[in-house]
C-alpha cells in the first residue's frame, strides 16, 4: 500500500500536498506549526484537517505493520499461499486482516482442536468433499478409538463436524460477507434487566431498530443502561438468510455428507459465528458512536475555549454553597487576586445583610464591574442575591452565571497548590470562576478537558482517544489565539507547540529570576529549550513592549528579514509596528501586486498575506471578533415563570447529537431539539449553534414535575414569511447559507437580560 497515495485520494487532496505534510510530520514538526507557517508546503490545510489526516496516516501504518507482522506468522507456519498473500495485501481495515489470520492464529483448547488430536480431520475431509458414494456412517467406523473415547459412529461424526464447523467460523471470506449482512439486515434489540425498575432508560425496555438507523446517542444510552444492568442488548439476524449465505458455499450435494455439512455449518454460526460477530458488531457501533461523540466534544470545547474574554475588567468570583458560605475572590484586570471572603447569601435575613454589605464593600473598594457565579449548588439563590445587589449599587454591574465544571478538580489540584499555595481550596474555586469569565482560554487549559463537561457520555468515552482529541484541541486553540511570554501560567505554557510541562516551568522560573523577556531570541537562554523547540513555539509566544514590535505578532522571527522588507517596501517603519499597527498596509500590497511583493521576498503569498494581516493589527486576539458574552441585570425568573410562546434570549451551553441545550436565566437550561433548531434540514446541531452562542428562543413546553423545558429557535410563521419574502428578492444570500437564527443581540431589550458592550 502506498499511504501517501491512500490519504491524498481518501482526501481529496494533491500528492504534493499530502507528500509534504507526511514529511512535517516525520520532521516532528508539531501540528500548530505546520498549520501556520508551513502553509506553502501544506496547501493552506487547517490545523483540523492536519489532524485528521495524522490519525489516518498513523492508522494506515499500523495496518501495514499488522500486515507485516501476520505474513511473517503464516510464513513461519509454512502455510502462506499466493491467494493468502494477496488477500493479507489488499486488506483494508485491521479487522479484514485479523479475519484472515485467524485460522493461523494459535488457539486455546476447542472441541475442534480436541478432535483433530483424536485423527478425526481425515473424516470431517470426507465429509466436507460429500461424494455420492460415500457412507458417513460406515467410514467412520474406521475412527473408533477406545483409548481416545471414540467408542461410536455418532461420536466420531460430531468430532469432524466440529472441526467443519470451526473451519467455516474461520473463512474469512464468510466472515466477511455475514458481517456486511448484520450490519445491513440486523435489528440492535433491547430489553429490560428487570420490567418493574424505574429508571432513565425506560425508553428502551422494549426497543428494536434496525442496525444502519440507529442513531449514536442511542448506542451510547444502550451501552450505559447495559452497563449499570437495567438493560439486555442484543444484536438479532434472520437465521435463514445468514445460514443461507454459508450454505451456498459449502453445500455441494443433496446427500447424507451435505446433510451433515449442513449441520455442521449452521452450528457454526449459531455457536461461533454469530456470537464473534455480534461482538464485533456491537463493538463497531460503540467506537463509532464514541468516535463521534468525541468529534462534538472537541467541537464544544474549540468554541467554549475561545468565547470572548471579558478583558480589563474588575471580577467578582461567587462560589456558591448552603453550609459552608458562598466563597468570593476579587480578581483584578489581569487576574490577580485583590480580596476574598466567605459570605451567607443563604440563610437568616441577617447573615444575608451582612453578605450584601460585604459584596458591596467590594464593589465599591475595587470598582468591580462584573460578577461571575457558578452555576452549581445554590446557584440560583445566590443569582438572585446578586441582581439585588446590582439594582441597589450606583455603580454599573453585571452578572453571569457560567459553568463551574471542573472548578472543584482544578481547586484541589497541584497546578492550583502551586499557583494559589496561600489560599484554601474552597477559596481557588471562587478565584478560577471569576477568571473563566475574564478568559476562559487562560483558565479552562489548567483543567483536564474531560472534566470540563461539554458533550454527552463523557465517562463512557474511551478515555486515551479523548484525552488525545481533546488535548489536540486546546492545543489548537491556544496557539491560535498566542499568549503573553511574561504573564502565561505554565499551564498555558505547556500546550504551545514545542513545549512541554518542564520547559514551561522553566520557562516561569527564568521570568522569576531574571525578570521579564524583552525579546523572543531570550528564549534560547531558558533551559531545555533549544533551537528545535524555538522554532516551533517563538512564533506563538508574544513579548509585549519589547525591544523588537514584531514579536508582539504572530509573525515567525524567520520571516523577519521578509517582514521588516515588506513595511520598507509599502511605505512603513517597525516604529508604525509599536504605535498600534500598519494601517493601509494591506491596501499598499494590492496596489503593488501580491505575486510581485512575494517574489521579491522569496515567501510564498500565503505567508505574506499572513504577514499583512499582523502587521495592519499587531498583537491582535481572534476573539476580539466574536460577540461579547451575555450579561444580565435583571430580574431573576424560575421554571414557574415561564409560559408557552414567550421569546427570551439565552446561551448556548452544551451541544449533543439531537439537541442543544440553552441557558436562559431560569437555573435548568431548556432542550432545543435538533428538528426546532432552525426551519433548513441539518444532520447535527453543530452545522447551526456553537457553544457559547447567544441565542433567541421561544418556550414550546414546560413540564414542571421533572423540571424540562422544550425550547424553539425557529422563526414564528410571521417571522417565517417574511424572510422567505426576503430570500426571494434578488441578489440575497441563498436561504442555506443564511445563520439559522440571524438577529442582532445589540438591538435586544429584555426585562431580564442586558447585552454589556465592550
Amino acid at each position: 500500500m502506498e499511504i501517501n497515495k491512500v490519504l491524498a485520494k481518501e482526501f481529496g487532496l494533491k500528492q504534493e500536498q499530502v507528500d509534504n505534510t507526511v514529511a512535517l510530520i516525520d520532521d516532528d514538526k508539531t501540528i500548530p506549526f505546520i498549520a501556520r507557517y508551513r502553509k506553502e508546503l501544506t496547501g493552506s490545510l487547517d490545523d483540523q484537517i492536519l489532524r485528521e489526516l495524522y490519525d489516518r496516516l498513523m492508522y494506515l501504518r499500523n495496518l501495514e505493520k499488522r500486515k507485516e507482522e501476520v505474513t511473517n506468522a503464516i510464513t513461519e507456519q509454512e502455510k502462506m499461499t499466493p491467494e493468502i498473500e494477496a488477500a493479507i495485501s489488499a486488506a483494508v481495515t485491521l479487522v479484514e486482516v485479523e479475519d484472515i489470520y485467524r485460522p493461523f492464529k494459535p488457539k486455546r483448547r476447542t472441541r475442534a482442536s480436541i478432535a483433530r488430536e483424536n485423527g478425526l480431520e481425515p473424516l470431517a475431509e470426507m465429509l466436507i468433499a460429500q461424494e455420492n458414494f460415500t457412507d458417513p456412517e460406515k467410514e467412520a467406523e474406521a475412527f473408533l478409538n477406545e483409548e481416545k473415547k471414540i467408542n461410536d459412529v455418532q461420536t466420531a461424526l460430531q468430532g469432524a463436524m466440529d472441526i467443519i464447523a470451526e473451519d467455516i467460523s474461520d473463512d474469512a471470506d464468510i466472515r466477511k460477507k455475514l458481517r456486511a449482512l448484520a450490519g445491513e439486515k440486523g435489528e440492535l434489540v433491547s430489553k429490560a434487566a428487570d420490567p418493574e425498575a424505574e429508571s432513565v432508560y425506560m425508553n428502551y425496555y422494549e426497543y428494536t431498530e434496525a442496525i444502519p438507523k440507529v442513531a449514536n446517542h442511542r448506542v451510547l444510552a444502550l451501552d450505559r443502561g447495559e452497563k449499570e444492568g437495567f438493560l439486555k442488548v442484543a444484536v438479532t439476524l434472520d437465521e435463514t438468510i445468514a445460514t443461507d449465505v454459508i450454505f451456498g458455499k459449502y453445500i455441494k450435494a443433496n446427500n447424507a455428507c451435505g446433510e451433515l455439512v449442513r449441520a455442521a455449518a449452521a452450528d457454526s454460526y449459531k455457536r461461533l459465528i454469530f456470537p464473534s460477530i455480534e461482538r464485533e458488531i456491537r463493538s463497531e457501533m460503540s467506537a463509532k458512536a464514541a468516535e463521534d461523540s468525541i468529534k462534538v466534544f472537541a467541537a464544544n470545547l474549540r468554541q467554549m475555549l475561545l468565547q470572548p474574554p471579558l478583558k480589563s475588567s474588575i471580577i467578582l468570583g461567587l462560589d456558591p454553597g448552603y453550609a459552608h458560605g458562598c466563597k468570593t475572590a476579587v480578581i483584578d484586570g489581569t487576574g490577580k487576586v485583590l480580596d476574598t471572603a466567605i459570605i451567607y447569601p443563604v440563610g437568616s435575613a441577617g447573615a444575608v445583610e451582612a453578605a450584601k454589605r460585604k459584596v458591596k464593600e467590594f464593589i465599591q473598594k475595587y470598582n468591580v464591574n462584573v460578577i461571575s457565579i457558578g452555576n452549581g449548588t445554590a446557584s440560583r439563590e445566590t443569582e438572585t442575591f446578586a441582581a439585588e445587589i446590582v439594582k441597589e449599587v450606583p455603580q454599573d454591574v453585571s452578572y453571569m452565571v457560567v459553568s463551574e465544571a471542573g472548578a472543584s478538580v482544578y481547586s484541589a489540584s497541584k497546578v492550583a497548590a502551586e499557583e494559589f499555595p496561600e489560599y484554601d481550596v474552597s477559596i481557588r474555586g471562587a478565584i478560577s470562576i471569576a477568571r473563566r469569565l475574564q478568559d476562559p482560554l487562560a483558565e479552562l487549559v489548567k483543567i483536564d478537558p474531560k472534566a470540563i463537561g461539554v458533550g454527552q457520555y463523557q465517562h463512557d468515552m474511551p478515555q486515551a482517544r479523548m484525552s488525545e482529541a481533546l488535548g489536540g484541541v486546546v492545543e489548537d486553540c491556544v496557539n491560535s489565539v498566542g499568549v503573553d511570554l511574561n504573564t502565561a501560567s505554565h499551564s498555558l505554557l505547556s500546550y504551545i507547540a514545542g513545549i512541554n510541562a518542564t520547559v514551561a516551568k522553566n520557562i516561569v522560573t527564568y521570568r522569576e529570576e531574571n525578570g521579564r523577556f524583552t525579546d523572543r531570541k531570550e528564549l534560547l537562554k531558558v533551559p531545555k529549550l533549544g533551537k528545535k523547540a524555538f522554532e516551533q513555539c517563538a512564533g506563538f509566544l508574544r513579548v509585549r513592549d519589547g525591544k523588537n514590535p514584531l514579536d508582539n505578532t504572530a509573525v515567525h522571527p524567520e520571516s523577519y528579514e521578509a517582514a521588516s522588507s515588506l513595511l520598507s517596501e509599502c511605505g512603513f517603519t517597525l516604529a508604525d509596528i509599536a504605535g498600534g499597527g500598519a494601517e493601509g498596509i494591506n491596501e499598499k500590497a494590492d496596489s503593488i501586486g501580491m505575486e510581485n511583493i512575494s517574489k521579491s521576498l522569496g515567501i510564498g503569498v500565503p505567508t505574506l498575506t499572513d504577514i499583512i494581516g499582523e502587521l495592519k493589527k499587531p498583537g491582535r486576539d481572534l476573539r476580539d471578533e466574536l460577540p461579547a458574552p451575555l450579561l444580565r441585570s435583571g430580574d431573576v425568573m424560575e421554571i414557574k415563570d415561564l409560559k408557552p410562546g414567550m421569546e427570551l434570549v439565552g446561551t448556548v451551553r452544551n451541544i449533543i447529537d439531537f439537541g442543544c441545550f440553552v441557558d436562559i436565566g431560569v437555573h435548568e437550561d431548556g432542550l432545543v431539539h435538533i428538528s426546532q433548531i432552525c426551519s433548513r434540514y441539518i444532520k447535527h446541531p453543530l452545522e447551526a449553534v456553537k457553544v457559547g452562542e447567544v441565542v433567541k428562543v421561544r418556550v414550546l413546553d414546560v413540564d414542571l414535575k421533572r423540571n424540562r423545558i422544550s425550547l424553539t429557535m425557529r422563526l414564528n410563521d410571521e417571522e417565517e414569511k417574511k424572510q422567505q419574502k426576503s430570500e426571494r428578492r434578488p441578489n440575497n444570500k441563498k436561504r442555506e447559507d443564511r445563520k439559522p437564527r440571524g438577529f442582532d443581540a445589540s438591538k435586544l431589550h429584555n426585562s431580564s437580560f442586558r447585552i454589556k458592550q465592550k
